[in-house]
Parts: structure tokens; sequence; C-alpha cells
């Protein structure tokens, strides 16, 4: 299983398997042909709250981390998470995020489910 975590403004490449956007938001600027995305999951993304907390340094990224990880147990994203899950189990896929920390984000903490 390969789980990947990039910015969706870098290029693609021929290796990324199955581009994934896990934002709720399309990102500002880029056109939807050239982020070359195969599946938006925006029910696997963070909740409007949850991301507003986060951005307005309300909390830590354990904290959110944790936060986070208790919406996707809600059946709609745990079901997404399986999908995207079964997907990596088929080959790469690449987690797509406009963050500009993606190390600290929940893409990362994506990856870190999808790989256990």
């Amino acid at each position: 299983m390969s789980v990947r975590v990039r910015r969706v403004y870098e290029s693609p490449q021929p290796d990324d398997g199955v581009r994934v956007l896990v934002d709720r938001l399309w990102p500002r600027g880029l056109a939807k042909d050239a982020a070359r995305v195969d599946e938006w999951p925006k029910g696997l993304t963070p909740s409007t709250e949850l991301r507003r907390w986060y951005h307005a340094d309300e909390g830590g990224f354990d904290e959110f981390r944790e936060r986070y990880e208790a919406e996707l147990a809600a059946p709609e994203a745990a079901e997404l998470l399986e999908h995207v899950r079964e997907l990596a189990g088929k080959g790469t896929v690449t987690l797509l995020t406009a963050s500009k920390q993606p190390e600290r984000s929940h893409a990362e903490v994506l990856a870190r489910l999808l790989e256990e």
C-alpha cells in the first residue's frame, strides 16, 4: 500500500496513481484539468467548523487530529475512508491538498489512517 501527500499545486507525476483531492473547497486559481483529480470525496474532509477552529489557532495539531479522527468515525466519512483504503490496496494513492504545510494538515492524518 502506497499513500502519498502532495500539494495540489505541484505538477502531476506519472507515478501518482489515483489522485484524490481531500480539501472541501476547490483550490484557488487552479484549473480543473490542470489538477488531474480522479476523485474528490468531500465527505472525507474536515467539517467547516473544525477547519475554521484549526486555522484560527485555537488549538494545536494533536487536538485537531483527535477531533478530525472523531469526525472520520461518522458513517459517511468511514465509508469514504474505506473506499480510499481499497484504492490504496490496489496501487498508489496521492492525497492532494492546497495546504501550505501538508505535513501538519488533515491530509497527513488521512495518510496515517490509510496506512494502518
